[in-house]
């Protein structure tokens, strides 16, 4: 799959701008090596980046996105992907029928739970002799992630949800979900459904409005949308609809937890409740102004600052280091709360603010 003609211009921009990032910009953009992994759910595809000897991040998308559609923009961004690809190998897993040219999923095989979902992540990690990982998640696949750590607690060492759920849907959102599988049942991934996705990812400021023209990221997401089968999007929404609420799991979780919500997310407010339900000591949520849900296309450059401050608690980051490749495995010591404090975190993060602790 070839990458948006603005992706290209902006990776040359980057690479000419940045002598200190040793990142393989071309391998990012020609993605990495996809594995069809089968699990006791079916077939699943995984895109690996990097050195598979390095500590392992797990990626799961939203609803009708897959890696190139949800975290390029992250993994574009030079000095995030130099953290990451020089703390962690990649593990891109995309909901099933998601993955680039993905054919339509048979009306014969059963639809997945959210249960479903988590369990592939364990089988998935069983495929690739991995134990314990980092996972990175965005909405949807921020609650399947987060799902999965609490069911197999011993294998997830960290999480970074972006605009995560954690309740069962609320009215609003159940009837929004209707809507959406109407629509995918009767007309597929037409216009308006499009359009509905649009507004759950991105803010406002960067869809077309008035005399404001759609920028380059949404019209890039909108192009990746029109490769999905409806079918297959309308079987993860059947799912993630039929979630139940997991809050009472939440401090039972034994992983820290770094939440990242844009304040014009439809989501803002199920992300701050679920920051008041963790174990503060152990999580902190970073809401980025003038931002949609998928801060990770929209905004990476809010999530470097507070993911150097959070893996430096798991010995992966040095800031007088960037470059480095530290390789020593996943071992976190008792991380100080300071780290992820707002003192901390939100003195370098304009026009980003922090909050450590809520009160709902």
């Amino acid at each position: 799959m070839p990458v948006s003609r603005f992706r290209k211009q902006e990776i040359a921009v980057m690479a000419e701008s940045s002598d200190s990032v040793s990142v393989d910009m071309e391998m990012i953009s020609l993605g990495g090596k996809e594995h069809i992994v089968q699990t006791g759910h079916g077939p699943v595809s995984v895109v690996v980046y990097g050195d598979q000897d390095k500590p392992a991040l797990v990626t799961y998308p939203d609803l009708a996105l897959n890696h190139m559609s949800c975290f390029q923009g992250l993994f574009f961004c030079p000095e995030a992907a130099s953290l990451l690809l020089h703390n962690f190998c990649i593990y891109h897993i995309s909901p099933p029928g998601h993955e680039l040219g993905a054919a339509r999923i048979s009306s014969n095989i059963p639809v997945l739970s959210v249960d479903d979902l988590a369990d592939q992540v364990a089988d998935v990690l069983d495929f690739f002799g991995l134990g314990a990982v980092m996972c990175m998640g965005v909405t949807a696949g921020a609650y399947i992630l987060t799902l999965f750590a609490m069911k197999y607690r011993e294998r997830v060492i960290g999480l970074i949800l972006v605009s995560p759920l954690c309740k069962a849907p609320s009215w609003t959102e159940w009837l929004y979900n209707k809507v959406m599988v109407n629509l995918l049942y009767f007309y597929g991934m037409c216009n308006m459904m499009k359009e509905c996705l649009l507004q759950r990812y991105f803010s406002k400021e960067v869809r077309a409005s008035g005399q404001v023209p759609e920028s380059d990221i949404v019209q890039a997401c909108r192009s990746l949308l029109d490769e999905r089968h409806g079918v297959n999007v309308l079987r993860f929404l059947q799912a993630i609809s039929g979630r139940c609420d997991i809050t009472d799991g939440l401090k039972k979780l034994q992983c820290r937890t770094l939440i990242f919500v844009g304040e014009n997310s439809p989501f803002h407010s199920e992300a701050l409740y679920m920051t008041s339900k963790l174990d503060r000591r152990y999580s902190a949520l970073v809401e980025v102004q003038a931002c949609g849900s998928m801060v990770t296309e929209e905004q990476p450059h809010a999530m470097l600052i507070p993911m150097e401050y959070f893996f430096m608690g798991y010995g992966l980051y040095r800031p007088s280091q960037l470059s480095g490749s530290p390789r020593s495995p996943l071992s976190p010591s008792c991380i100080s709360p300071e780290l992820l404090s707002p003192e901390s975190m939100g003195l370098k993060l304009k026009p980003i603010r922090t909050r450590h602790s809520l009160h709902v």
